[in-house]
């Protein structure tokens, strides 16, 4: 077996000659670095249905069956399936690889897998780790090496999805916020966020249920924990942490109050880079404070788009919703 580690995860092995790498975002689910996948001719509109962990999922096809529930993961290298959904479709077993979850490292099964549609799109020669439906929440996830060169719009007003390049989906118009990121393993990292005063970097992902904060970023604020907190991982294991508040989390002129962050001692940020520096995994509870967020692989950027009654005022609010900040002098004061 070969193993590489990455991002919360490390994977790679086959029988014949070393499978790409594969890893498991904060959340828990699983990615891989895989060959870029061609661009859709046109844009389709996917009725998104939150799932219970309350992330997003989305009907696609297998060589013609289904529909299936798969989640859009902006934080997953690689488009995973699980056991229940392999056994069905019969697929074949290519390699074995370890994944690293953010508490465990379990060997799994890789499968082949083809014929797979979503948004005009139909994708082969899919590598993909073979996970348990309960640990994941969905039939399957579908990562990075399914969405790169796209943009990914969620519009939480109408709980929908859209998957195309930026031009077919509208461009940046309407978007209060476009923040440039840097690209790290697949992901989209912005490098300029501040919570309470603290310089953090922040990854948008849509595949995490909570907001995920290291330990440097907790050595740098203040105020209390508010209690112990466990999730599962996608191995099905146990990582605790400690969750605080933070007052505000701002990116750009645009700020989240009073967030919820659960502290854990997790190698996903190591694996990224970002042990040593504040880092936070930024997840579907807080970003649905905004109306829409659209995560473009092509420009490196993400999107945000404030709801119309969000408070705009040069003073931080209590509330759930994301609010614009502008300065004094900006107001005439």
């Amino acid at each position: 077996m070969i193993s590489a580690p990455l991002f919360a995860a490390a994977l790679a092995s086959a029988p014949t000659a070393p499978a790409p790498p594969v890893v498991a975002n904060a959340a828990g689910e699983a990615m891989a670095e895989l060959p870029d996948a061609g661009t859709a001719s046109n844009t389709e509109i996917i009725i998104g249905t939150p799932d219970r962990y309350d992330r997003m999922t989305v009907p696609v096809t297998v060589e013609g069956e289904g529909p299936f529930r798969f989640m859009i993961d902006t934080g997953s290298q690689a488009t995973v399936v699980t056991r229940g959904l392999s056994e069905r479709l019969q697929l074949e077993t290519v390699g074995t690889a370890t994944v690293v979850g953010m508490a465990s490292r379990v060997p799994v099964q890789l499968v082949e897998l083809n014929g797979l549609e979503f948004a005009a799109r139909v994708l082969d020669n899919i590598t993909a780790p073979l996970l348990e439906a309960h640990h994941i929440g969905a039939d399957g996830i579908l990562g990075l090496d399914s969405l790169q060169d796209l943009r990914v719009m969620i519009n939480f007003r109408d709980e929908t999805i859209a998957v195309d390049n930026a031009k077919e989906l509208g461009g940046n118009r309407g978007y209060e916020i476009v923040v440039r990121a840097r690209r790290k393993l697949g992901r989209l990292i912005i490098t300029d966020a501040v919570i309470d005063g603290v310089s953090t970097a922040v990854i948008i992902d849509t595949g995490a249920q909570g907001s995920i904060g290291n330990m440097a970023l907790r050595r740098r604020l203040r105020g209390s924990d508010q209690g112990p907190s466990t999730a599962t991982d996608v191995n099905g294991s146990a990582i605790k942490g400690n969750v605080a508040i933070a007052k505000s989390l701002r990116i750009q002129s645009v700020q989240l109050s009073n967030t919820a962050i659960t502290f854990a001692d997790s190698p996903a940020f190591d694996e990224l880079g970002l042990g040593r520096r504040p880092a936070l995994i930024l997840g579907m509870n807080d970003l649905r404070g905004f109306d829409r967020v659209a995560i473009d692989f092509n420009s490196r950027q993400v999107l945000f788009d404030l709801p119309p009654q969000s408070y705009r005022g040069a003073t931080p609010v209590r509330s759930t919703k994301a609010t614009r900040l502008y300065s004094q002098a900006a107001q005439g004061g």
